[in-house]
């Protein structure tokens, strides 16, 4: 189980310091979660943090866009030092079109199912995406409580996986903690992202390697 701490979750007057912190933690991947107050209520941060961010660690950047119209804006996030961005369908007016440039950039491309979208929006993807999120909490804010109904789609998303051999990670975004990751792992994730349980844990090296060793 890799494990991808959630950014939004950290002091952002010392994000430098948070970032080469996850890493000396133990963490695999840094997340960034920017929100448009459109697509989602929130608002967070664009392509200047992403910058910042990508100058202070070597882990790789993970870049969930929870944005209208994605499409206008991947290839900029790619630009700023993205590795992977990912972006909901359901946002988009040309999916197939913001695939395409994110691979152009020579990154890697994921698609994200919210907790109330249903799964079969990425169908149509799968044979060409990276990386597959899965909400288990509804895309917005952060330090919502875990939806354990949402791994049915991390089950399907498995399932069709081993059928077709598809190259995909798994991703789970939300509420996962160290109570749950053991249930996401049998579920079929590969990746789980983890903000509050990081970066509010009383001992965040000890909180990654449990969830590392789940």
């Amino acid at each position: 189980m890799l494990i991808a701490p959630s950014v939004l979750s950290a002091d952002f007057g010392n994000m430098a310091e948070a970032v080469i912190e996850v890493k000396a933690w133990g963490g695999d991947i840094i997340h960034c979660d920017v929100m448009d107050g459109v697509y989602v209520p929130n608002i967070t941060f664009g392509m200047p943090m992403i910058k910042a961010i990508r100058k202070n660690t070597d882990l790789p950047v993970d870049v969930h866009l929870m944005i209208t119209k994605p499409e206008r804006y991947v290839g900029a996030f790619c630009d700023a030092g993205a590795d992977i961005v990912t972006f909901h369908p359901d946002a988009s007016e040309d999916v197939q079109g913001a695939l395409d440039i994110i691979k152009s950039k020579g990154k890697k491309c994921g698609l994200v199912v919210n907790a109330d979208v249903d799964f079969d929006i990425v169908v149509p993807y799968l044979d060409q995406i990276d990386l597959l999120v899965i909400m288990t909490v509804q895309a917005g804010f952060g330090g919502q409580s875990f939806k354990p109904e949402c791994l049915d789609k991390v089950r399907t998303g498995e399932k069709l996986r081993n059928e077709h051999e598809y190259k995909y990670l798994i991703e789970a975004d939300g509420g996962v903690i160290e109570d749950n990751i053991a249930t996401c792992k049998e579920a079929g994730v590969d990746i789980a992202v983890a903000g509050s349980a990081v970066f509010r844990s009383k001992d965040p090296r000890k909180t990654i390697e449990t969830m590392h060793n789940c």
